[in-house]
C-alpha cells in the first residue's frame, strides 16, 4: 500500500542544499553543471512518475547540456499544497501541479479544472497550444514569476463511493471529498455534491475511517493510491478532463543557458504524448482488472449528459470576469 512519504525539515534542507544549482568551477573553464529539483506528490508507480517525470530526467541527461534533473516523488519535498509556493520562492526548481493549485496564486488558470470544461483530451490540448492560451500563460508568469513549460493529461476524473452514482441526485447525502480550492468546491456545487475538503495525502485514511463517503480522481490515481481497497464502486462520470501543468521557477529558468532552456523545454514537451499513452493504457488495464476481479464495481451507465447540462448552466451563471472569459474560450476552441 502506497503511503506518502515526507522528509523532516532538516533533511529537506540538506536535500535542497545538495541539489542546488552549481556555478562555474575555478579550474580549466569547466563547469560542474546544474542540478534541478523536480517535486511531485505521486507515487513511484504512477504514470506521471514513471512515464513523465522520470522520462524528463532521462531526456535532459541525454541532451548532454550540463543539466541534471533530480526527481522527488511521494511528496518528499512537501505536500501537494506546499510545493508550488516553494517553486515561486525558488526553493524548489520544478513542480507538476493541477491548475486548481496554481489558481491559488493566479485565479483564472484554475478554470482549467472546471467540470466539463473540455469535451476530451484533444480539445484540451488544442486550446492549450493555441494563441488563445497565451494571455493566460503570460498572466500566470507575470503574477507568479514561474513559467508553464507544458500541460500533461492526468486522466478523466470519476466518482468512487460504496454505492453507484449515476445521476446528480445520487450525490445527495454523500460526503464527497474534493480538493480544498475554489474551483473544485465550485465543481462540487455544480455537480450537486456536498464537498468535504481533505488533503490529498489524507484521502485514504478519510475513506477508511468513514470521514468521507467518496471521492473523485482519475483511475490511475485511484489505483496508485489504493483507494479501491476502501471503496466498492467507481462511477464513470468523466466529469473532468484532468490536467497537470509542469512549472519551473522563474529564477531557475533565467539561470539556465539558452541551450539548457531548450533541452528542458524539449524534454518536458516531448514527454506529453508518451505520458498520455501511459495514462490511457493504465486506465484500460486497471478497469479490466477491477471488472475481472470484482475489486471494484465499474458503473458505466452514468447519465453524463445530466451532469454536463447542470454544470455548464452553473458556470455560465456563476463565473465572471477573466474566469468566465477563459471558460468561454474553451468552448470556442472545440
Amino acid at each position: 500500500m502506497n503511503r506518502m512519504l515526507r522528509l523532516p525539515l532538516p533533511a529537506l534542507a540538506a536535500v535542497l542544499a545538495l541539489t542546488a544549482c552549481s556555478g562555474p568551477s575555478d579550474g580549466g573553464g569547466e563547469t560542474e553543471g546544474t542540478t534541478l529539483t523536480f517535486a511531485s506528490s505521486y507515487s513511484e508507480d504512477h504514470p506521471h512518475t514513471r512515464c513523465g517525470i522520470d522520462l524528463v530526467a532521462e531526456r535532459v541527461a541525454e541532451a548532454d547540456v550540463d543539466l541534471t534533473v533530480d526527481t522527488f516523488p511521494n511528496s518528499q519535498l512537501g505536500s501537494n499544497t506546499e510545493t508550488f509556493s516553494s517553486v515561486m520562492s525558488g526553493d524548489i526548481d520544478m513542480d507538476v501541479q493541477g491548475s486548481a493549485a496554481l489558481g491559488s496564486a493566479y485565479s483564472p488558470i484554475g478554470v482549467f479544472d472546471a467540470a466539463y470544461a473540455f469535451d476530451d483530451v484533444d480539445h484540451m490540448f488544442s486550446f492549450f497550444d493555441s494563441p488563445a492560451a497565451d494571455t493566460m500563460k503570460e498572466g500566470f508568469t507575470e503574477v507568479t514569476d514561474a513559467r508553464i513549460l507544458d500541460l500533461w493529461y492526468f486522466g478523466e476524473r470519476h466518482f468512487t463511493a460504496n454505492e453507484p452514482i449515476r445521476e446528480p441526485g445520487d450525490l445527495e447525502g454523500l460526503r464527497m471529498r474534493f480538493p480544498d480550492s475554489p474551483i473544485y468546491l465550485a465543481n462540487a456545487e455544480a455537480l450537486g455534491a456536498s464537498p468535504t475538503a481533505v488533503a490529498f495525502e489524507e484521502v485514504y485514511m478519510a475513506l477508511q475511517q468513514g470521514i468521507v463517503d467518496g471521492q473523485e480522481n482519475p483511475i490511475a490515481t485511484i489505483a496508485a493510491d489504493d483507494f479501491d481497497e476502501v471503496q466498492s464502486h467507481i462511477s464513470l462520470s468523466g466529469h473532468q478532463i484532468g490536467s497537470q501543468m509542469i512549472v519551473v521557477s522563474g529564477a531557475t529558468w533565467d539561470g539556465l543557458t539558452e541551450e539548457q532552456q531548450a533541452a528542458l523545454q524539449e524534454a518536458v514537451s516531448s514527454v506529453r504524448e508518451d505520458n498520455r499513452a501511459c495514462i490511457e493504457e493504465a486506465e484500460a488495464e486497471t478497469l479490466a482488472e477491477w471488472e475481472d476481479t470484482g475489486a471494484m464495481e465499474v458503473v458505466d451507465d452514468v447519465d453524463v449528459e445530466a451532469f454536463r447540462t447542470r454544470v455548464r448552466e452553473y458556470f455560465g451563471e456563476n463565473l465572471e470576469g477573466e474566469e468566465l472569459e477563459l471558460y468561454q474560450s474553451f468552448q470556442d476552441a472545440r
